[in-house]
């Protein structure tokens, strides 16, 4: 499968507005960084997205993402939820409903904020026709085992998600033992890194590199990252298997 990086940046994105630092002003496109977000290419071409930021319309055009078949999302949070509207577009080119899954929170959530979107398929298109399903244990789907990955972000329960040998863990200040036992024998790992200082709610990069050595997985990516991660000067930083994400990266696992 192939996983497509659409957004790494945090809630700001970067550039962020009014900032004239050496990251919002670079012209190494690395650097701009759409809200964090991924698309999963499966074997059997079904695309599964994780999140849908407020970017979705726009990384979708510039990825050239024909069709989204499922989201699994993280959390609540608007710069991870907030682009759902956009799912329109691919319930009308596909002419199908769209499922979404998450933790029962996040199930709740979309049915008190975006109660317009639960549908069911009929002849009108011009709203996004979508199904909300609770998760917690793994489960098929398109032919693929996905594992939720219970993690903290501050107070909040929210989810990671491993598929095969990925594993996306995005907003995370800890990650319990017995999440880290799920995490194993991993490929791929997208990891959150939000800055250099300590955050109540997301691993700083110290944290992060203490996290991917826990892990181990054959490569790491750091993602959901502000401005102050600039990427040639903190790539250079890293040990040989963490390497900083970037808008439009394609990983093959």
């Amino acid at each position: 499968m192939q996983l497509i990086m659409l957004g790494a940046g945090s809630s700001a994105g970067t550039p962020v507005i009014g900032c004239s630092c050496r990251t919002c002003t670079s012209a190494d496109s690395r650097n701009q960084r759409t809200r964090c977000s991924s698309a999963i290419r499966l074997p059997d071409g079904k695309t599964i997205l994780i999140d849908t930021g407020p970017d979705l319309r726009q990384q979708a055009l510039r990825e050239n993402l024909k069709r989204v078949d499922a989201v699994l999302y993280t959390h609540t949070h608007a710069d991870h939820l907030h682009g759902i509207d956009d799912l329109r577009a691919y319930c009308q080119i596909q002419r199908q409903q769209i499922p979404l899954y998450g933790n029962p929170d996040t199930v709740r959530h979309i049915i008190n904020k975006f109660p317009y979107v639960l549908r069911e398929p009929a002849d009108f298109w011009d709203l996004p026709v979508l199904a909300v399903h609770a998760v917690e244990q793994p489960f098929m789907l398109f032919g693929a085992q996905i594992t939720p990955i219970p993690v903290k972000h501050g107070n909040s329960d929210i989810l990671g998600y491993r598929i095969g040998n990925l594993a996306y863990i995005t907003d995370v200040s800890s990650i319990p033992d017995s999440s880290l036992a799920l995490l194993q024998g991993l490929e791929v790992l997208l990891l959150d890194c939000l800055r250099f200082k300590p955050h109540p709610t997301h691993v700083n990069l110290e944290q992060s590199l203490v996290y991917a050595g826990l892990i181990n997985a054959r490569q790491t990516y750091l993602i959901h990252m502000t401005h102050e991660i600039e990427y040639t000067e903190v790539s250079q930083r890293l040990p040989s298997a963490v390497r900083l994400g970037y808008d439009g990266l394609r990983i093959n696992v």
